[in-house]
């Protein structure tokens, strides 16, 4: 069995917001780790949504269902980035 076609419908969305997003928290974007540190806190912030062909999630949304959608990623990557800044900077008193 192969599995390696199935992937998060999540991940590339909010992969491309986190990188959008990057050049508002300079201090988060000059780290790669810590870019990887927001994705990963805002997907765990996401229901999963686990799909074998973009496709396949797209066919069965409606435009009101993807225009949620959008903005749960958004509001996720947001939390994530002050999250992981909130974090350093409670690290940096330390």
């Amino acid at each position: 069995m192969d599995f390696t076609s199935l992937y998060n419908h999540h991940e590339r969305d909010v992969f491309a917001v986190v990188m959008e997003t990057a050049p508002q928290f300079p201090e988060i974007a000059s780290s790669a780790d810590l870019l990887v540190d927001v994705a990963c806190v805002a997907l765990n912030r996401l229901p999963p949504r686990y799909i074998r062909h973009q496709v396949d999630y797209a066919f069965y949304l409606t435009q009101s269902e993807r225009l949620e959608s959008d903005a749960a990623v958004k509001e996720a990557v947001d939390y994530a980035f002050n999250f992981v800044r909130a974090r350093l900077a409670l690290h940096s008193r330390n």
